[in-house]
């Protein structure tokens, strides 16, 4: 009975680190929590849950952009198409704590200078 106990707890155990490391990037924790301003072409755009993912070449560099989630997208204003591969963007927000991952969060996207403020409450 003992030996079933320990296997259940530390399966138990498992599935719950496993379970944070999945969320752990999700948030603002693994930002450095000041902001940047990143312009670029997208090469590529990944839109959906649990947030959208672009990639933009800005000058020769690659970098990974998390934007909102689709109603998050709507609600600041971005219709289908606009964060579409060829599209010019400049994208306000957070870096990652590692800048060597080139990967950031967006707050704010200006696309043909209309702003798009994703998390108009953060600054």
């Amino acid at each position: 009975m003992r030996f079933g106990l320990a296997k259940i707890c530390l399966a138990v155990a498992v599935l719950s680190l496993s379970a944070a490391a999945g969320f752990a990037h999700h948030g603002w924790r693994w930002t450095t929590g000041d902001n940047i301003e990143l312009t670029g072409v997208i090469t590529e755009a990944k839109l959906g849950n649990p947030h959208g993912v672009v990639k933009v070449d800005a000058e020769g560099e690659i970098w990974t952009v998390e934007v909102g989630q689709p109603w998050r997208n709507e609600r600041a204003g971005l219709k289908d198409g606009d964060l579409a591969p060829g599209t010019e963007a400049t994208f306000i927000g957070e870096p990652s704590a590692d800048i060597a991952e080139r990967l950031m969060k967006a707050e704010n996207i200006i696309i043909g200078g209309q702003e798009y403020p994703l998390y108009p409450d953060r600054d």
